[in-house]
């Protein structure tokens, strides 16, 4: 045996049932597990847990009953605590009755098996609770002592030798092929003929204690299935004068009218538009929960997005996309938008700030909006695209505002984006795909740090049926309007930083020193340094989320907190709701940023979710946090800002995201600092 063989076997780490289990039914297509349904996945979790215990000579179990041999710890959190419930019941019941009882436990075994393994650098968890096989996993037996080469092809060719090859199978894959088999996704995992599925009978046979748990899962499966509709509620109607009576319609604070209603109404309720589809409202912590795990097997983005995609001349565009398609797109283009490549260039970034705040003069006022939404572009556009783009961004953000608001939030009618006017900024979008094009040489590209439009024309190039060129002309104009989002917050942040002097004091001072001695590297940035400054922007962001909610139609008929809903009923997801909820954030309409700090950290869960919740997370929230924390120190530490009109309160516009509305501006009272820009 050679060293590296002995230094591998020596770091073998054994994978339990449950490990097993989990990368087995990990469909790495899709970033998640196979199409199991929820009832019959946590079953089968259980099954797996107890199988394990059995292994490990702390339970039996034969037909009529499991029977606990020892209490003794295995030190497995996923284990012990089912252990100890099993150890606590005086009564003897049988495996069917304890997978009934443990079964709501599963997603929290779930959850830990799925940390486990991307500890041990077999997963890699992306945003938006994706995972795939990482990189690490590839070192041939590394974590199986194994010549095969990953821990998954480990288990799935154990099986195939038993499926294929007649070897006598051993105790644990006989449990394991039981419970694939349970779950109905073992032929989508190999191709079955008769002969190997008279094996599969075969095997299912073999062992007393796999045998038990099968038929457990199996006779469990049907029955909540089957009486789905027959226990839901009817569900809440909210007549329309109630939403336009109420007090935060008018101040356009839709999270909190939404937690109003959530108060009175519950979790979920209908509410009634006028020249509106039927929709159904989910709000509360329990569906931000729902959401983030199960969404993606319930909800499709598809069908909203679909008209706003044919504006734009394309089909398939991120927005929409679901299932294994929307994580092949993520998992391709997440490096674009990474804080990493943020970090690479912040010298390029405080370059672009500098010079475009060159062009703000000490008495000038500006449009808060405007002003904050071209601060940013003048950074993103060049960092992300390589091109200036501040005389078209405020006719083609307009554009995408009237093309949300017609075809996506459905405020206006269609015609609205037929104006003359609208049809002249629609056009511009052209004028943006010919400037990056222009850049995006090969030549001109050379020797160029990467950015996102080099990722995009790359996967292009690679693939294009999935990204066409018919695409191209929204995603090459992204960068641009993304800067709509950052820059609507960072007009929050700055109004909420006006009218509240002491915190001025304390940012403009973690300001003045972090560039006392020039430009700061990423660890100042993101030190103690700046602690004030990002509690700041996190409550900034609680309060005013510029996305608030999102819309989706149900694929697959689901129970949510007791009601069912229908197929093809569109949905509201009220996520930011629980923003403004008393029991998630104590005094939700006082601004405190030390909710933030332990021991409090409220924001921790699903119930924090600025940025969105499940696959359709944010993927440059990271990114876009960095950016608003440098726009805002650079601008205190150089300038004295005040709000125009001075009694102005703030009021949002909420559509087709949240922002201060028009009559909040921004007047540059004075320079702190000399301002000498770069050449440009």
């Amino acid at each position: 045996m050679t060293r590296v063989e002995t230094e591998v076997e020596a770091n073998a780490t054994p994978l339990s049932l449950l490990d097993e289990l989990v990368l087995t039914l990990l469909n790495e297509e899709s970033g998640y597990f196979r199409q199991v349904p929820g009832w019959t996945l946590n079953c089968a979790v259980v099954g797996a847990a107890l199988a394990e215990l059995s292994f490990l000579y702390r339970i039996d179990t034969d037909m009529d009953s499991l029977i606990l041999l020892d209490t003794k710890v295995t030190g497995d959190p996923c284990l012990d605590p089912i252990l100890g419930e099993i150890a606590s019941e005086p009564k003897q019941y049988n495996a069917q009755y304890w997978i009934e009882r443990l079964a709501p436990k599963a997603e929290s075994i779930v959850d830990m098996t799925l940390d486990r393994l991307v500890n041990l650098g077999i997963l890699q968890h992306h945003e938006g609770d994706f995972w795939s096989l990482a990189r690490g996993a590839w070192m041939s037996g590394f974590y199986t002592s194994s010549e095969v080469g990953t821990a998954v092809e480990f288990v799935k060719t154990r099986i195939s030798k038993a499926l294929f090859n007649n070897e006598i199978p051993s105790p644990r894959d006989v449990v394991i092929v039981c419970l694939i088999d349970t779950c109905d996704v073992l032929r989508y995992i190999f191709e079955l003929d008769e002969e190997s599925e008279q094996r599969v009978e075969q095997i299912l046979k073999m062992d007393l204690i796999g045998r038990s748990i099968a038929d457990a899962v199996s006779e469990n499966i049907a029955g909540p299935l089957l009486r789905r509709s027959a226990l839901t509620k009817p569900i809440p109607v909210v007549k329309l004068r109630k939403v336009l009576r109420n007090k935060h319609v008018r101040s356009g604070n839709v999270p909190a009218l939404f937690a109003e209603l959530h108060e009175e109404y519950g979790p979920v309720f209908e509410v009634r538009l006028p020249f509106q589809d039927r929709t159904i409202v989910l709000g509360g912590p329990e569906t931000n929960h729902w959401v983030h795990r199960h969404g993606r097997m319930y909800l499709r983005a598809r069908d909203y997005f679909q008209d706003f995609e044919r504006v734009y001349g394309g089909i398939g565009l991120l927005p929409g996309l679901d299932g294994a398609d929307h994580f092949r797109y993520r998992k391709s283009i997440q490096p674009a938008y990474s804080r990493t490549r943020l970090e690479e260039s912040l010298d390029v970034v405080y370059s672009y700030a500098r010079r475009h705040m060159a062009t703000w003069t000490v008495g000038e006022t500006l449009p808060a909006v405007t002003m904050c939404r071209n601060f940013v572009n003048a950074q993103t556009s060049p960092l992300l695209a390589s091109i200036e783009s501040q005389d078209l961004i405020e006719d083609l953000q307009k554009f995408k505002e009237r093309a949300l608001q017609t075809h996506v939030a459905k405020s206006l009618p269609k015609f609205m984006l037929k104006t003359p006017g609208m049809r002249r900024r629609g056009k511009l979008v052209d004028e943006v795909v010919d400037r990056v094009q222009k850049v995006h040489t090969p030549a001109q590209r050379a020797g160029c740090p990467r950015e996102y439009v080099d990722d995009l024309m790359s996967m292009h190039a690679s693939d294009k049926q999935f990204v066409p060129e018919s695409n191209l002309r929204f995603l090459l104009s992204t960068p641009l309007l993304a800067s709509m989002y950052v820059g609507d917050e960072l007009s929050f942040i700055i109004y909420a930083m006006l009218t509240r002097p002491e915190f001025h004091e304390q940012i403009q001072a973690e300001a003045d020193a972090l560039f006392a001695d020039g430009d700061p590297d990423l660890e100042a940035l993101v030190g103690p340094g700046t602690d004030i400054t990002r509690r700041f922007i996190m409550e900034c962001l609680r309060m005013w989320p510029t996305i608030s909610m999102s819309v989706r139609n149900v694929m697959n008929a689901c129970v949510v907190e007791g009601y069912e809903l229908e197929v093809e009923a569109r949905v509201l997801i009220a996520t930011t709701a629980t923003h403004y909820m008393d029991d998630v954030f104590p005094d939700p309409f006082t601004f405190d940023i030390d909710r933030y700090k332990a021991p409090r950290n409220e924001h921790l869960g699903t119930t924090y979710v600025p940025y969105g919740l499940g696959t359709h997370t944010c993927m440059g929230s990271r990114m876009a946090e960095l950016q608003m924390a440098i726009d805002l120190l650079l601008m205190v530490y150089y300038f004295d800002l005040e709000i125009v009109p001075k009694n102005y309160k703030l009021k949002i516009a909420p559509f087709a995201s949240m922002s201060p509305n028009k009559r909040l501006k921004f007047r540059i009272a004075g320079q702190r600092q000399e301002l000498s820009p770069p050449p440009p």
